[in-house]
C-alpha cells in the first residue's frame, strides 16, 4: 500500500500494491482510506480527481459529521457507518472521536488520560469495534461495498484516517491473504501523516503544559491497539473469516467476490 499524494486530504492512502497469499497484489485505484474530506478540492488536487471515486463511506459519528462535512466528488455515493454509534448512544463518547477537544486543555487531558489512561480507553475502543452493533453493520457494508463493481473506486474514512480507518483496512487486508506482519507494517504506516496533519495541535497542547505521552497516545496508533483488536477477534471468533462471516454477516460468496475483484 502507498500513501497517495493529495494536497487537499489528509493521509490519503491506496491499499493498491499490497502483498497478499499466492503471490497476488491488491488492485490499485479501488480501495482506498483517509481521513475526513471536509476540504476535498479536486479542482486543485488531480491525484484524487484521477480515481473517479464512486462510493466514500463515512465512519464518523454524528457530532464529527455535522463539525465537518465531507466534501463528496460529484456522482459519488455517500454511505454512513458510524462505527462508534452504539458507545456514543450509551453516553461514552471515545476519544478517538473527539481528538481536538482533549488536545485544547492540558488539565482536562490529563485529569481523564495520564498515567496510562489513554492507551487503556483506546484498547477498549478497538475491542468495541469488534463486539458492538454499530461496528459490526459499519464493517459489513465496509466489506458488502467493496465486493460490489457497481461501487466502483471505493473510499473509507474517519476523522484522523488512523482507529476506525486502520481497522477496516486490517480486515480488508487479512480477508485477502495479507500476512500479520504486512498488516501491522501497514497499520502503522500512517503515523508520520497523521502527526504531520496535527502537529500544531500537538505543539499548543505541549507548549500549554501537556502531556507529549498523552498527545502521542491520542494522535498515533500503536501495536497494542491494532492486537487488542485482533484479540477480540480470536476471543470470539477464533479467525478473521469467521469473525466476517458469523459477526458481520458477511456470506462467503461476498468475501470471495472480495478477493476476485480487489486481487491480481
Amino acid at each position: 500500500m502507498t500513501a497517495t499524494p493529495s494536497t487537499t486530504v489528509a493521509n490519503f492512502r491506496d491499499l493498491g500494491g499490497t502483498r497478499v497469499a499466492g503471490g497476488r497484489t491488491v488492485r490499485p485505484g479501488l480501495a482506498l482510506r483517509s481521513g475526513q474530506l471536509d476540504r476535498l478540492d479536486l479542482a486543485s488536487d488531480p491525484a484524487v480527481a484521477a480515481l473517479g471515486l464512486r462510493t466514500v463511506i463515512d465512519f464518523r459519528t454524528a457530532a464529527e459529521r455535522a463539525d465537518h462535512p465531507d466534501v463528496v466528488p460529484q456522482g459519488a455515493r455517500m454511505l454512513v457507518a458510524d462505527v462508534l454509534a452504539d458507545k456514543v448512544n450509551s453516553g461514552r463518547m471515545p476519544a478517538a472521536a473527539q481528538l481536538k477537544d482533549l488536545l485544547a486543555d492540558p488539565a482536562v487531558a490529563q485529569r481523564h488520560l495520564g498515567g496510562g489512561k489513554a492507551q487503556a480507553l483506546f484498547a477498549e475502543t478497538y475491542r468495541s469495534f469488534v463486539s458492538s452493533g454499530s461496528g459490526r453493520e459499519a464493517y459489513r457494508t465496509l466489506l458488502t461495498e467493496l465486493a460490489d463493481e457497481g461501487s466502483g473506486p471505493l473510499l473509507f474514512h474517519c476523522t484522523a484516517g488512523k482507529d476506525r480507518t486502520g481497522w477496516g483496512a486490517t480486515v480488508v487486508l487479512s480477508l485477502l491473504g495479507a500476512d500479520d506482519e504486512t498488516l501491522m507494517t501497514e497499520y502503522l504506516s500512517v503515523n508520520p501523516a497523521v502527526r504531520a496533519a496535527f502537529a500544531p495541535l500537538i505543539e499548543g497542547f505541549t507548549a500549554a503544559g501537556g502531556d507529549p505521552e498523552i498527545a502521542l497516545a491520542l494522535i498515533g496508533v500503536v501495536p497494542e491497539y491494532l492486537a487488542a483488536a485482533l484479540d477480540e477477534v480470536a476471543l470470539r471468533y477464533g479467525s478473521m473469516e469467521k469473525y466476517a462471516r458469523e459477526g458481520l454477516g458477511v456470506p462467503d460468496a461476498t468475501i470471495a467476490a472480495l478477493r476476485t475483484r480487489l486481487t491480481t
